[in-house]
């Protein structure tokens, strides 16, 4: 007998002649567990330091200005928490309940409009000056379909004149060796992260997760759809935007070839 290690961190014996390959595509999104809920915060902790959120918040505030802002994917209000604070009124949608209950939990969240909901169809206001989407979240919409959705939905919170923001990062196939499906994203004494590229023709991939503690490791592995920006710029096309300005960073860094990610922003005209 073998043991292997599930999504939500549990361990699973089984014959090892028989290891069963994890459906990840089929399976439902990993922001749906309490235990990854409660762990969320700690495992992006970079991306919580002063300076990253002190940057990306400015960026908001100014694409907001006296208007309200939409947060898909809320998530535990990272963002969210210190735009509402700075004195953008913000409304947050998010389908994981686990999620928004550890918002909740947080100093200010009172501030915020929270609605459990599925940032392809809900729509909370008509006159939003922003709707954001970051940390790249378009991915956990696993079709194209739902991407496209998710602009269209974007576009019916906006007035005339309002933006939508994106923040994700560029498919990295070209860093694969030949032959080769996996790529190493995060090594550290920490965090292993390992991206497997296993639909190229409807671009799919499955983030591997393996989280260090001492001698106690907790696994979690997911599906995504990458998406190349050319094709998010024909969604917001589609659903009647264009594209304003695209970003290497949130200090509006210039976006190149040679960029790992980029911060997209279309306006309804």
């Amino acid at each position: 007998m073998a043991s292997t290690n599930l999504d939500d961190g549990t361990v699973e014996s089984c014959d090892s002649n028989e290891m069963a390959v994890p459906d990840y595509l089929s399976s439902p999104d990993q922001h749906l567990l309490p235990s990854v809920a409660a762990n969320y915060d700690d495992s992006v902790a970079e991306r919580f330091s002063s300076e990253a959120i002190s940057s990306a918040v400015r960026v908001l505030v100014d694409l907001a200005g006296k208007g309200k802002a939409v947060e898909f994917a809320v998530g535990t209000g990272r963002l969210a928490l210190p735009l509402a604070q700075a004195g953008t009124v913000v409304y947050g949608i998010d389908f994981s309940e686990p999620m928004l209950a550890e918002l909740r939990k947080k100093e200010g969240a009172q501030r915020i409009s929270l609605t459990v909901g599925d940032m392809t169809e809900t729509r909370v206001c008509s006159d939003a000056a922003l709707v954001y989407l970051v940390f790249n979240t378009i991915g956990n919409l696993r079709t194209q379909q739902q991407q496209v959705a998710c602009f269209r939905n974007a576009a019916t919170h906006l007035k005339s004149g309002g933006r939508f923001l994106i923040e994700t990062g560029i498919p990295k196939l070209h860093q694969l060796p030949a032959g080769e499906s996996i790529r190493p994203f995060d090594v550290s004494p920490h965090h292993l992260g390992f991206d497997e590229y296993v639909d190229r023709t409807k671009q799919i991939l499955i983030s591997h997760h393996y989280f260090i503690n001492g001698n106690q490791v907790r696994t979690l592995s997911g599906a995504f759809r990458y998406v190349w920006p050319s094709e998010l710029d024909l969604m917001a096309e589609l659903a009647g935007m264009i594209l304003e300005d695209r970003w290497a960073d949130w200090n509006r860094g210039r976006f190149t070839n040679d960029s790992q990610s980029h911060i997209s922003v279309w306006r309804k005209p």
